[in-house]
């Protein structure tokens, strides 16, 4: 588990960022639930868990800005 700065990853940020727009769109017209709150508890809960104790121990360089 990672605790503090996360180091930030170029490639990543680009990469979700380019993402489409209409590729989320045909996601959540044709999967049931895709993009609804709380979903990552149903589909698998021990990576949910993990990434939620994941986002309070840890923080992003950008998060020192805000």
């Amino acid at each position: 588990m990672k605790f503090g700065l996360r180091k930030p990853s170029i490639k990543k940020s680009i990469s979700a960022r380019t993402t489409g727009r209409a590729k989320r769109a045909f996601k959540k017209a044709v999967i049931p639930g895709y993009g609804k709150k709380g979903m990552g508890w149903i589909k698998n809960p021990k990576k949910a868990a993990y990434n939620k104790v994941y986002k309070k121990t840890s923080f992003s360089i950008f998060d020192l800005f805000k």
